[in-house]
């Protein structure tokens, strides 16, 4: 397979950037300045896409480059992490999951995020029950306590 043949295909680029934040410097400029894509133009219009979202929420994205260096990107929900974390009122999770609790957030939180995460496309098929015991499970692993 010759190198024109291999580089004929759309490139699919995933980063996590800030609502209304981004900007043509790492991780945002080399990842796309590499693709040949002019980075200033991608961020201009992320921020005006996120200008509704609090600024500094990370927002999970997929540009997707074409051959001919044009992009088109979509943003999913924040990470479950994030809102477990907002929702717990802690700043990072534990250094020993399992053993330390380092925040307690409650069942109706776990809804209230899952009824959040249910707007991503891969999750748009899964009952809310499923989604919630995820996020349980990633509550957990950060340390987190769920209660009733």
């Amino acid at each position: 397979m010759s190198k024109a043949a291999g580089k004929a295909r759309a490139q699919i680029v995933r980063l996590l950037i800030p609502a209304g934040k981004a900007a043509p410097t790492p991780p945002v400029g080399p990842a796309l300045g590499a693709r040949g894509v002019k980075s200033m133009d991608f961020c201009k219009e992320f921020n005006a896409r996120t200008a509704h979202i609090e600024p500094g929420v990370p927002i999970p994205t997929l540009i997707t480059v074409q051959p001919d260096r044009t992009f088109t990107f979509v943003t999913k929900t924040p990470p479950a992490s994030y809102f477990i974390k907002q929702a717990a009122g802690i700043e990072k999770g534990t250094g020993k999951p399992g053993h330390e609790v380092t925040g307690t957030i409650s069942l109706k939180h776990v809804y209230e995020i899952a009824k959040i995460k249910a707007t991503d496309d891969h999750m748009k098929t899964l009952p809310l029950e499923s989604i919630a015991r995820m996020l349980v499970g990633s509550a957990r692993s950060l340390g987190v306590q769920v209660v009733p």
